[in-house]
């Protein structure tokens, strides 16, 4: 669910960003498309900037599970 469109499905992309205080910002968009939408939410935080990675990955791998 993105915040500007709603729903959007279908091969995606992902960016996440991780400020110094561990905020996270989340986006998406349609593959090799040039908008990028926020994904619905807010206040995300990491307690450790490391853990960037982990959840980039994390997210990816939702975004990339097959629907049964």
């Amino acid at each position: 669910m993105t915040n500007e469109v709603g729903v959007i499905s279908g091969e995606l992309e992902l960016r996440t960003s991780c400020a110094d205080d561990g905020v996270l910002t989340l986006a998406i968009r349609y593959a090799g498309a040039d908008e990028w939408y926020t994904i619905q939410g807010h206040d995300y935080r990491v307690h450790d900037v490391r853990d960037h990675e982990v959840i980039h990955r994390l997210l990816v791998n939702v975004l990339e599970r097959p629907r049964a």
